[in-house]
């Protein structure tokens, strides 16, 4: 089992590829764990990318931290695995809640950035009704655990019509969340509430950035990644025919294909 400390609490990661080859941190969103990358690993491998997948903390392997876990927390957790695996800098993405953690990650240690890739995610803070939503999502998961949650989500993770035309797919997603531990689903979430503004930080960025959403996603629309788009100097834009917010296990050969296309410009 590959696994290192941060500030005490024990993460489990994997790390694929070459030693020497360029590393692509890759960070799963809420309420997953690291194998939500299983369908980029062994391309980007191959290409010869150095890539490393965690388990945030509270999810899949790595250890579980109750309360709240702020972002700013999680921030120093990946810049610690790059420390644990001697590296200075990465490619760093994610979706959905990964890739506002990216967005941290580069607000906080911008000069350990060398591209950022950002799918199905959003820059903007929460609102206050926002905020108490999370609130509530997170007691409830404490409360009640995560089936009916995973339940109800299903068809807005994945394109409803993916529940049954892709159902190992399905299953897949299915699986990491009802297999996170609700306490740390819910730390993430109370941190979540509370993450900053990450319009400034980006607006100000100088390093390529890939920003990808599916194109019927209902969490963060198409509109929603073009204005990213729009606000990132430079960035290019990839919008994923058929798939709703996890473009990367809906139609990973067209996401594949994207991030590969992107890294090969660095």
């Amino acid at each position: 089992m590959t696994t290192y400390t941060s500030n005490g609490v024990r993460l489990r990661y994997d790390d694929f590829g070459p030693a020497d080859g360029t590393p692509v941190l890759l960070v799963h969103g809420h309420p997953f764990d690291r194998s939500l990358w299983a369908p980029q690993t062994a391309p980007l491998a191959a290409a010869g990318y150095r890539v490393l997948t965690p388990d945030l903390r509270g999810y899949g392997e790595s250890e579980v931290v109750p309360g709240t876990t702020p972002f700013e927390v999680f921030a120093a957790d990946l810049a610690a695995l790059l420390d644990h695996v001697g590296v200075d800098g990465a490619v760093v993405g994610g979706v959905s809640m990964g890739g506002q953690l990216t967005m941290e990650f580069h607000r906080l240690h911008p000069e350990r950035v060398l591209a950022l890739v950002l799918s199905d995610t959003s820059p903007a803070p929460e609102t206050e009704e926002g905020k108490a939503v999370r609130h509530g999502q997170a007691e409830r998961l404490v409360t009640h655990g995560m089936l009916g949650y995973a339940d109800e989500v299903i068809d807005k993770m994945i394109a409803p019509y993916h529940v049954t035309g892709l159902p190992e797919v399905a299953a897949h997603v299915l699986g990491m969340m009802k297999a996170t531990a609700p306490e740390g689903a819910a730390a993430a979430l109370r941190g979540r509430a509370d993450r900053p503004d990450y319009r400034p930080s980006l607006a100000a960025a100088t390093v390529a950035t890939l920003v990808v959403v599916g194109a019927d996603d209902t969490f963060t629309p198409v509109a929603e990644a073009a204005s990213l788009h729009a606000l990132v100097p430079g960035s290019t834009l990839a919008v994923v025919p058929d798939a709703g917010h996890l473009p990367n296990l809906e139609q990973p050969a067209a996401f594949n294909a994207a991030l590969l296309s992107f890294l090969a410009t660095l």
